[in-house]
């Protein structure tokens, strides 16, 4: 195997790596930071971005509905 055909592999299968492991997150309902950032960075480059705990509050709460709008409690 060239090492140009080795780097290639290496870099597709970090791609593929990533991918898997985004879409894991996204299907047990984990907030995928990094995506954010780079949107963030991308097409609001003069808003502030949150940092991963105000990011991962911010996803919780509205993925549960907390807040004002009277979303699902447990108790």
């Amino acid at each position: 195997m060239s090492p140009e055909m080795s780097s290639d592999l290496r870099e597709r299968w970090a791609t593929f790596a990533k991918c898997v492991c985004q879409g894991a997150r996204l299907m047990v309902g984990l907030p995928d930071y990094e995506t954010y950032v780079e949107h963030m960075q991308r097409m609001h480059p003069d808003e502030p971005i949150m940092t991963y705990p105000e990011f991962f509050r911010e996803r919780q709460d509205a993925r549960y509905g907390a807040g004002a709008r009277n979303g699902f409690r447990c108790c």
